[in-house]
């Protein structure tokens, strides 16, 4: 793929997806969104990066946490495809795939024909890869997220979209980028993928995505024990207990920032709170 035009004074940008470009595992600070819970990830992120190179850059940013293939492409691609952007940004499968039978070759059909439909639309798509976990209850399923992967680099094989390859990225195999819940990047995890977003694009931006990691501190066995455990009690279990009773975290919510506006606009975030103005439950 040839590098992003950068040769503009204009250009929209639509990301498309879940929690994962929602940007859960990296909150705003409250000052920066008149005290309601928000979150930036790498696509604020990015949108930064790339606004440093567009002056006139617009920004949309309609994912919404747990939400499935099916509930993006029917709630979220007729908006993006309306808005006729320049480039949009379009990961999905991510939660289907934590579910019993899930049809990763199907879901690779449906992903193909969303990407037809913001090409028809104007759009430069970007894809994305997963992770490749080898440790943790991920691990379980890697096969299934395997297979879906290889059927993403193969649809932007065909269609000519950028590929934004996770897989390949070591340094997001590191503890340190995740969250507390294991699910979601932490902060530095999501400002490592906007660099290689921006990578992938040809936008330069200072450092990179792949960089060696500090050091980590020893490993203290009883405290990681410690750990696991508090990790089933506090995100593991309620997240199954969502699973079996049709509950999504990405229930009542809306996304942060449904209309294209400048990077640092003013914007509403749809993100809910709960008791105490605290972000409510972010998990997938």
């Amino acid at each position: 793929m040839s590098p992003l035009d950068l040769d503009t004074d204009a250009l929209d940008y639509v990301a498309l997806g879940d929690s994962f470009t929602e940007g859960v595992g990296d909150p705003y600070p409250p000052e920066q969104t008149a005290g309601r819970p928000a979150y930036r990830g790498w696509a604020d992120r990015f949108a930064e990066h790339l606004a440093a190179h567009v002056p006139g850059l617009r920004y949309a940013n309609l994912a919404v946490r747990g939400k499935l293939m099916r509930q993006i492409v029917a709630d979220q691609l007729p908006r993006a495809a309306e808005l006729k952007p320049d480039l949009a940004s379009l990961s999905a499968g991510g939660n289907d795939l934590l579910r019993p039978g899930a049809d990763p070759d199907r879901l690779a059909r449906i992903l193909e024909r969303a990407v037809h439909r913001l090409q028809e639309a104007g759009a430069d798509v970007v894809l994305f890869t997963g992770v490749n976990f080898s440790s943790g209850f991920m691990r379980l399923r890697i096969g299934t997220f395997a297979r879906y992967y290889l059927n993403v680099r193969s649809i932007a094989d065909r269609n000519g979209c950028y590929l934004v390859d996770q897989w390949s990225m070591r340094s997001l195999t590191d503890p340190r980028a995740w969250d507390t819940d294991r699910l979601h990047m932490s902060p530095e995890g999501h400002r490592r993928l906007a660099l290689k977003v921006c990578e992938t694009l040809g936008v330069r931006a200072e450092g990179s995505g792949d960089d060696d990691w500090p050091p980590a501190p020893p490993l203290d066995r009883r405290a990681a024990r410690r750990a696991d455990a508090q990790w089933a009690r506090e995100y593991f279990v309620p997240w199954v207990g969502r699973r079996l009773t049709g509950r999504s975290s990405g229930d009542s919510v809306a996304a942060k920032r449904p209309e294209p506006l400048p990077v640092g606009a003013p914007w509403t975030t749809g993100t809910r709170t709960g008791a105490g103005g605290e972000a409510a439950d972010h998990t997938r």
